[in-house]
């Protein structure tokens, strides 16, 4: 018996890196898989169905239901695409994964409009199209399980503000959809995963970021792992495989009470971040603060050791 036994599986980016592992780990898990994937490069460029195809031939020589769907899902067209084959050859749609997305990074003085625009379309759309389409179905099932890849990139990563960009405005769909669905028996939840795909590159050993610029998880103030000493796996701890046991679980019926979440995932490890709050402020009793009273009060209070990403 699998966790999703029973259960139609949309998976989009799935040809490669992070959502291939998911895909075939959601197989394992009794899933009937839709393996969404255009086949294009990192940056966006060209398509290859065959990447896809692929996917669906390692699950069904496995004992598996795949079926793969090539469109782009940064359109509603692709968006709805995906829904409609699950729908079509299941019956139903139980979850779905978005892990599409694509890079291109440069410092922001050197990015260009096109590199913006493609990216933010690649990165918020390419969760908004399947999303909108499969809570119509979810709706109406009065269930269903929405997990979104997003990334530590929006807590500030150095010549990537178009992918920082996008993962923030993809976690902040999160969020939202998790309380327009929520009351319909519907989740959705986030992973900011940290792995090595050919996207992410050498940056899922952190990079070593410029001199005197804070990495990611130092800006978000989190802590560095304990290194890992008996790692069981034949593979490495940053193998998109690691990812793919958090979203199956968030992906099946027994994460129902968990909803509008952001989840992380380093190695073997899984962390939860805490939603934003306000950290502290100065208050004005029914007026306006004058800039002379700012200037004085700031440095004591609210920008008192206020953190500086850019320093050491």
């Amino acid at each position: 018996m699998g966790v999703l036994d029973g259960r139609a599986v949309v998976v989009t980016g799935a040809g490669r890196g992070i959502g291939r592992a998911i895909a075939l780990k959601a197989a394992a898990e009794g899933g009937s898989i839709v393996v969404v994937d255009s086949g294009c490069e990192p940056d966006g460029t060209g398509s290859n169905p065959a990447v896809a195809d692929a996917v669906v031939q390692a699950i069904t020589s496995a004992g598996g239901k795949a079926v793969a769907v090539h469109d782009d899902v940064s359109t509603m067209a692709g968006g709805e695409a995906a829904v409609k084959v699950a729908l079509d050859n299941y019956g139903q749609i139980d979850a779905l994964i978005t892990c599409a997305g694509i890079r291109r990074d440069a410092p922001i003085w050197e990015m260009t409009e096109e590199d913006w625009d493609t990216v933010i379309t690649a990165g918020t759309k390419s969760g908004f199209a399947p999303v909108k389409f499969a809570t119509i179905a979810m709706r109406q099932q009065r269930y269903g399980r929405i997990v979104m890849m997003v990334s530590d990139a929006g807590l500030g990563a150095v010549g990537a503000s178009n992918y920082a960009a996008a993962s923030e405005g993809a976690l902040g769909l999160a969020r939202t959809v998790a309380r327009d669905v929520g009351r319909y028996g519907v989740t959705c939840n986030a992973i900011s995963p940290l792995a090595r795909t050919r996207m992410s590159g050498g940056m899922s050993e952190e990079l070593r970021p410029p001199a005197g610029v804070l990495s990611a998880d130092a800006t978000a103030r989190i802590a560095p792992p304990p290194p890992t000493l008996h790692w069981e796996a034949p593979d490495h701890p940053d193998d998109p495989k690691s990812v793919a046991p958090l979203a199956v679980y968030l992906a099946s019926e027994g994460s129902g009470e968990i909803n509008g979440q952001l989840f992380g995932v380093r190695g073997g490890d899984v962390l939860l971040y805490s939603q934003p709050t306000i950290d502290r402020q100065i208050l004005s009793y029914g007026r306006r603060f004058t800039l002379d009273e700012l200037d004085e009060q700031m440095p004591r209070t609210l920008a008192l050791d206020a953190s500086r990403p850019v320093l050491a």
